[in-house]
């Protein structure tokens, strides 16, 4: 199982970089960031975290907020919720994002290089090409914002105009196994580094309503035997969304148990578990968008 969790990170656009090095973008449409003028702040954001393939999951919430009408107009993604966070400004039809997400091939995000297996990032920036139409982060139906960390010190950073594909690219530009993305002179990396599930920007970026899903692994469910890197890691995880809980209406989080994988049954059942959370999460959403109507 540890062998299939270590291929799946390789997953659904959290490769970014490539074998051939680092990816540079300085031109005037680089990614970067220009706050909402006030007459149009969102009223409800949907923030979409982090999580590897257990981004799966975010189909399923998806699934059920389509189906009982609920929009945000501001979504914020982190890593893989940046991927399924595009698709989902671009007003991709949940049935459609479930279709790619079972039918995705893992393998063509995979780069070959001197030290063994890699992140191709070119791929991450053509698939998000390929299903927005090359649209730029303001051009959307829905308004985007991408999260990044800074490589230095790992600082937050909020992408909303530019080019869509290098934003997403570097939000998951994994430490370690994938390149990461050179903005305007300035060195990205997994925007999971930052804030597994960057709530708060969502508040910052003016949104009444704020409903997130987190899809990280519950740390009741780290097994005896996991390795204590991953134990660490993941503590520190939960502790930052912790931290951000408070900004959130509604927070989801399903259990996708610990160890993740690339095959077609995981996928499954992270997108029915997704839904079944966002079901039992139904009541609280109502309850927050009413009282930010009244």
């Amino acid at each position: 199982m540890a062998r299939h969790y270590a291929l799946a990170v390789a997953l659904l656009g959290l490769l970014a970089g490539c074998a051939g090095g680092i990816a540079e973008y300085s031109g005037p449409d680089a990614p970067h960031f220009q706050p909402y003028p006030a007459e149009h702040k969102p009223r409800v954001a949907l923030v979409l975290g982090a999580g590897g393939p257990r981004g799966f999951a975010h189909v399923g919430v998806l699934k059920v907020l389509e189906e009982h009408g609920i929009e945000a107009d501001l979504v914020v993604g982190a890593s893989v919720g940046a991927m399924l966070g595009t698709l989902y400004a671009h007003r991709v039809p949940a049935a459609e994002m479930e279709r790619i997400a079972l039918e995705l091939d893992p393998t063509r995000f995979i780069g070959v290089s001197s030290s063994g297996l890699t992140g191709n990032g070119n791929a991450v920036e053509q698939f998000i090409f390929d299903h927005t139409h090359g649209r730029a982060l303001d051009m959307f139906a829905r308004k985007l914002a991408v999260t990044a960390a800074r490589r230095g010190d790992r600082a937050l950073t909020v992408f909303n105009r530019g080019l869509t594909g290098a934003a997403v690219r570097a939000s998951a530009a994994t430490p370690r196994q994938f390149s990461p993305v050179r903005i305007r002179g300035v060195e990205y990396v997994d925007g999971d580094e930052a804030e597994p599930v960057p709530i708060k920007v969502a508040r910052d970026l003016g949104a009444a309503v704020v409903i997130a899903v987190d899809v990280s692994a519950h740390v009741s469910a780290i097994p005896p035997t996991a390795p204590a890197e991953w134990t660490v890691r993941d503590r520190a995880r939960a502790a930052k969304v912790s931290a951000q809980s408070a900004f959130a209406d509604v927070l989801i989080h399903p259990d996708l148990g610990y160890y993740a994988d690339i095959r077609e049954p995981y996928r499954r059942m992270c997108i029915s578990r997704g839904e079944a959370a966002a079901r039992a999460a139904l009541p609280r959403i109502r309850e927050a968008l009413a009282k930010a109507a009244s």
